[in-house]
C-alpha cells in the first residue's frame, strides 16, 4: 500500500465528478434540511429538487457535518493507506463545517491540517485541485496546504442574484446587510471577500447586471492562464451563453467548468444564481 497525502473537502466545493475520481478526493457532503427532511446534498437532494422547493416557498436550512462524520472519513482515508490529510473547506462565515473538522482531526490516526480556505464552489474546488496535484507531484501535506493556500489568495469568485432575499433569510449577507432596503429594488453583483459575501455593485436590470458580470470576470482574468468555472442553479442556458462568451474573451483560458450548484448554496442564493470563479494557475 503506498503511503500519500490525501485531500479531503466538502460537497460545497462542486468539483466534476471526473476530477474526484481522476484526484482521488473525498468530499463530505453537507447536509440540506427540507421541511423535516434531513437530506445528504449531491447524494439524496438535487439542485432541480431544491429550485423547485425554494420557488413553492418551502422551508429550507442547511447544517454541518458532524465531526463523527468527518473522524469516519479521516480513519476511512488514512485505513487506505495516507500518511497525512489536507482537509480544505469552504469559509467559516458560512458554515461550521472547518470547526467540526477541526475537532475530528484531533483525534484522526493520521496528521491531519484543516484550512478554511475562505471560499466555496469551484473557488474552493479549485484549492482542492491545488492541494491534489501537489500531493501526487510528490509534495508532504505542508506543501499541499501551501499550494491550496496560494491557489485561495489569487481565486475571484463573483455571482448574480435574482434577489438578495435568500441570502438575507439564511443570515449569509455579511456586510451588504445596511445595504438591503436600496440593494432589493435592484439586481445585484456580489463577490466574495475575506470569506464573506459582499455587495459589489448594483445595476438596474438583469440583462445589465450579466453583462457586467462577464466583463469583471474578463478584467479580472487577465491574458495570463486561468482556469475558470460558470455555476448557475435553474439558469442553465444563461451559464452556458455566459461560458461561450468567456471562452472567446479569456486568451490565457486553461480549463472552464459549467456546473449546477448543489442544494447547500443554492438553498441561500435561489433560482436564477449565475456566479463565475476566476482562478489564474
Amino acid at each position: 500500500m503506498s503511503r500519500h497525502v490525501a485531500i479531503v473537502t466538502d460537497s460545497t466545493a462542486y468539483l466534476p465528478r471526473a476530477a474526484i475520481d481522476r484526484h482521488h478526493i473525498t468530499a463530505v457532503p453537507l447536509t440540506v434540511v427540507l421541511g423535516d427532511q434531513a437530506l445528504e446534498e449531491g447524494t439524496e437532494i438535487s439542485a432541480r429538487s431544491l429550485a423547485q422547493a425554494l420557488q413553492k416557498r418551502r422551508p429550507v436550512t442547511t447544517s454541518r457535518p458532524s465531526p463523527a462524520t468527518f473522524a469516519e472519513t479521516y480513519r476511512k482515508v488514512a485505513a487506505s493507506g495516507a500518511s497525512g490529510i489536507v482537509s480544505l473547506h469552504l469559509s467559516s462565515e458560512f458554515s461550521g463545517t472547518y470547526d467540526a473538522a477541526v475537532l475530528a482531526a484531533k483525534e484522526a490516526p493520521v496528521p491531519v491540517r484543516v484550512v478554511d480556505t475562505g471560499m466555496v464552489a469551484m473557488a474552493l474546488g479549485f484549492c482542492a485541485l491545488a492541494a491534489a496535484e501537489t500531493a501526487e507531484a510528490g509534495g508532504d501535506v505542508d506543501e499541499a496546504v501551501a499550494a491550496a493556500e496560494k491557489r485561495a489568495a489569487g481565486t475571484s469568485a463573483y455571482f448574480y442574484v435574482d434577489t438578495l432575499d435568500y441570502l438575507r433569510r439564511g443570515g449569509r449577507i455579511g456586510a451588504t446587510q445596511a445595504l438591503l432596503g436600496s440593494a432589493l429594488a435592484v439586481k445585484p453583483l456580489l463577490q466574495l471577500a475575506d470569506g464573506r459575501i459582499e455587495l459589489r455593485e448594483k445595476v438596474r436590470t438583469a440583462s445589465k447586471a450579466i453583462a457586467r458580470l462577464e466583463e469583471i470576470a474578463a478584467e479580472r482574468a487577465g491574458e495570463g492562464q486561468v482556469d475558470v468555472a460558470v455555476h448557475h442553479l435553474a439558469a442553465a442556458e444563461r451559464a452556458e451563453a455566459l461560458a461561450q462568451r468567456l471562452r472567446e474573451r479569456v486568451p490565457g483560458l486553461s480549463e472552464l467548468h459549467v456546473s449546477e450548484v448543489g442544494a447547500v448554496i443554492g438553498a441561500h442564493t435561489g433560482p436564477g444564481l449565475l456566479g463565475v470563479v476566476v482562478s489564474p494557475r
